[in-house]
């Protein structure tokens, strides 16, 4: 992981690479336009980059959403392909929940397909204690 570093330098997100891959590649936000995006990325409570230390190419991300007491939602967590099998995943889940401010949260999510990256920070399936009502649009199911 030598060849990149984290950052939660919200000045140093670079907006044309994240809609690049949410555009493109996150499945969870094909629906979003270019202009919901940046805005949330604008009203994030938190957000951390992953960029190559050459060349400063933005290669991760990942966005929070918080109260700023006690509770945050984790969002749009990515790595891209080329990056994959670094380390970057592990680096920015770390960071944006175990390293900041919100390091005594509770922290949500929702995943598809990382249950495992996500179960070695402690997050499990919800209890009896938690319901959830999901959005009503098509591309929120």
């Amino acid at each position: 992981m030598s060849e990149y570093e984290i950052d939660d330098d919200p000045k140093r997100v670079d907006l044309d690479a994240v809609w690049a891959f949410m555009s493109t590649e996150a499945y969870w936000g094909h629906w979003r336009t270019r202009e919901q995006v940046a805005a949330q990325i604008d009203s994030a409570w938190r957000v951390v980059g992953a960029y190559h230390r050459e060349t400063g190419a933005q290669v991760g991300f990942a966005r929070a959403v918080s109260d700023g007491v006690g509770y945050a939602y984790l969002a749009d967590v990515y790595v891209l392909q080329s990056a994959r099998g670094t380390g970057l995943g592990k680096a920015l889940v770390r960071t944006m929940i175990d390293e900041g401010p919100g390091a005594k949260f509770r922290w949500a999510l929702h995943t598809k397909d990382a249950h495992d990256l996500y179960r070695l920070f402690g997050f499990a399936e919800p209890t009896m204690t938690y319901l959830e009502r999901p959005g009503t649009g098509s591309q929120l199911r």
